[in-house]
């Protein structure tokens, strides 16, 4: 049945995967395609600046000292000289308009699809039910898919994940992107550590600090942990970033899980299964 249900959601991510992506995919032609808007507007003032050669009804070669060559303006007959320019600076800013929005619909769906990809991270790594009706949940609440209308409760969602560093560090990693937002930005303190995998998805990581210096071989552990609880779990060299709290952010409108940060360092670890095993609670 988990495992029915596992599969489901890993169909539905795939499918919206690729629907964004052939989105994304068709926007980048589109925006291609405005490229050409300068041209529109050197068209304009050619036209404007040769009025006085001009009448209604004429087509004519023009060119400006900008030009190797004389460029062909085609005119529309029936206006005059006057219109056809003021139709090409009509286009042109139509073109300029739609190249601001495209740009801002292609930022969306790339944000969109590091979105799914956290999902698809999270729910690789789920493996209970409570997991399961959790990311269900939060798809739901995003409008990805229908909330159930189960008559069953939703089974109690489970706490972090705790591991405890050699030094004697809580370090709590969270198991969706609901939960690394309640973990950051409300449970943990300003001064505890904050870490994250580098432009990969994974969990959030918080090390309890007390107020209190971090010791190195903590941070380590943290960072190994980051990046086991990531996509990059089989990888070696994996970057981890780390901050404090205090500089974790959410911008305003952001998919659960997405935060910005900044006064960060890096560290570069190889996950391992036995070590970080060895860790946890």
């Amino acid at each position: 049945q988990t495992r029915q249900r596992a599969s489901d959601l890993f169909k539905l991510l795939v499918s919206l995967s690729e629907r964004i992506a052939r989105r994304v995919s068709a926007q980048k032609i589109e925006l291609e395609e405005c490229k050409s808007r300068d041209e529109l507007r050197l068209k304009g003032d050619l036209i404007m600046s040769n009025l006085y050669r001009l009448e209604k009804g004429m087509t004519a070669e023009m060119s400006d000292l900008s030009l190797l060559k004389p460029m062909e303006i085609e005119l529309d007959s029936r206006l005059t000289p006057t219109q056809n320019a003021q139709k090409y600076y009509s286009e042109y800013r139509k073109q300029d308009t739609a190249e601001k929005k495209l740009r801002e619909l292609i930022e969306l769906g790339e944000q969109e699809a590091k979105y799914i990809d956290s999902v698809f991270d999270s729910l690789s790594r789920a493996s209970t039910e409570s997991e399961l009706a959790q990311i269900r949940d939060e798809l739901a609440a995003e409008g990805y898919i229908k909330h159930a209308k189960s008559k069953t409760k939703l089974p109690k969602a489970l706490p972090p994940i705790e591991y405890m560093s050699t030094d004697g560090y809580r370090i709590l990693v969270g198991r969706n992107n609901r939960q690394n937002d309640t973990l950051t930005l409300k449970t943990a303190s300003k001064q505890d550590l904050w870490l994250h995998v580098q432009n990969i998805t994974g969990s959030h990581v918080i090390v309890e600090s007390f107020g209190g210096e971090i010791p190195r071989q903590t941070i380590e552990e943290a960072a190994l942990i980051a990046a086991y609880n990531s996509s990059a779990r089989g990888s070696s060299l994996v970057p981890v970033d780390y901050t404090l709290v205090k500089y974790v952010k959410k911008p305003a409108g952001a998919k659960p899980g997405m935060v910005i940060f900044t006064n960060n360092k890096t560290l570069y670890v190889t996950p391992d299964d036995d070590t970080v095993n060895s860790l946890k609670k």
